[in-house]
């Protein structure tokens, strides 16, 4: 599980509080306004932030370590990916970042390519592909580093629907086989809906604690009915 305790987040005039547990082998959705500090509360997990408080990931420290050596993987709406290099050496990054990849690792990443759908289009660079398509190659490489913490920073906002939960779904499978722990930010309730475990709100300057995903839509507390318009 991960532990953030009595953790604060001060940056200029923007200050947050969190005083929360999130389980662990299970998604949990964060929703709240923008600017409110969604995206600033996973930067802050991943190292990328300064804090106040504890932050723990099953019992160890996770404030002492740099970003490198934290237990996570990150992926973004933007995916990330170094235009200039194939599919299959942008996934071999999250195993080598100097691409010296042995064969049980160029295995490893055929294998990931395969298991969201791009078998056989390792040689293939970024162009090439749709949306939704680079948004797997960046879910490959996060598969192949097998963190337990996942931080996903609206991967999937830029798709339509249909992909989107499409999309959804494969990374839940995956997470699943990897009894991972994700948090998932996103402005949209739908995403929660289809594959979170539990829910996180955060705005006016605080992360509240999470709530079981069916509680949490059937008895919608004040500050998410005036952010979802309810």
């Amino acid at each position: 599980m991960l532990e953030l305790d009595n953790l604060r987040i001060t940056q200029d005039d923007f200050s947050l509080r969190a005083d929360l547990v999130v389980p662990g082998g299970a998604t949990t959705a964060i929703l709240g306004p923008s600017g409110g500090g969604k995206s600033t509360l996973l930067l802050a997990v991943a190292g990328f932030v300064p804090i106040t408080g504890n932050l723990r990931w099953q019992g160890r420290d996770l404030a002492a370590l740099p970003p490198a050596a934290r237990p996570v993987s990150m992926l973004f709406q933007e995916h990330n990916l170094f235009p200039h290099l194939s599919i299959a050496r942008n996934v071999g990054l999250g195993i080598r970042p100097d691409l010296k990849l042995t064969k049980p690792e160029r295995n490893a990443v055929a294998a990931a390519l395969a298991r969201v759908g791009l078998e056989g289009r390792g040689a293939v660079l970024p162009r090439q592909l749709s949306g939704g398509e680079r948004q797997r190659v960046a879910l490959a490489r996060a598969l192949l580093r097998q963190q337990p913490l996942w931080l996903l920073d609206e991967p999937f906002a830029a798709l339509g629907p249909a992909l989107r939960r499409e999309m959804l779904l494969l990374l839940e499978d995956i997470r699943a086989e990897q009894r991972a722990a994700v948090l998932l930010v996103t402005h949209a309730p739908e995403d929660a809906r289809c594959i979170a475990q539990s829910c996180i709100f955060v705005g006016n300057g605080r992360a509240a604690p999470p709530i079981d995903k069916d509680r949490f839509f059937a008895h919608p507390s004040p500050a998410f009915k005036a952010y979802a318009g309810l």
